[in-house]
């Protein structure tokens, strides 16, 4: 790993982070995707790989335009993360179909908020380093992945997720 000398290095090191969260995230979604038996959790679960898919796009977007390799970290805590759902929403044993999706939806929602932590930390560097462009793209990314995980929400309370879960 090389040496971090300022708070552009730091940012830079953020945007590869976040790539490699993304890119091990999409497959574990995949998974609870196909694992969900609520058709609108189904649905957001395949919406949202296809919004990581744009936030990973957007990570390498970032990186190249200051001359990076995107894929130049491996991020621990996603690999992390990724692990727990896997353990605690697709291989646990479950009884009962409308639990497993609360556990779901739980476990996606650790993710997108590792993302949304990281986005959130990277805007502000952005903008104290005076990088109005990637500004508006961390945004756009926080936005979405805010959406998403308000979506989860909505399914979990509203949508009875939850409730049926008891």
């Amino acid at each position: 790993m090389a040496t971090i000398k300022n708070l552009q290095d730091l940012y830079l090191d953020g945007i590869k982070d976040l790539y490699s969260a993304c890119k091990q995230s999409i497959p574990v979604t995949e998974e609870m995707a196909a694992a969900a038996k609520n058709a609108d959790l189904k649905s957001a679960l395949e919406a949202s790989v296809k919004g990581t898919r744009e936030g990973m796009a957007s990570m390498e977007k970032l990186a190249r335009a200051h001359n990076e390799d995107p894929s130049g970290e491996h991020c621990k805590g996603m690999e992390g993360l990724v692990a727990e759902a896997r353990k605690h929403a697709l291989e646990a044993g479950f009884e009962d179909d409308d639990t497993q999706d609360a556990a779901i939806i739980a476990q996606y929602q650790r993710l997108a908020h590792y993302a949304i932590t990281g986005y959130g930390t990277l805007k502000a560097w952005a903008k104290r380093l005076d990088f109005k462009d990637d500004v508006k793209v961390l945004d756009d990314a926080t936005a979405s992945t805010y959406e998403g995980d308000e979506t989860m929400t909505k399914i979990a309370v509203k949508g009875g997720v939850n409730k049926a879960a008891m």
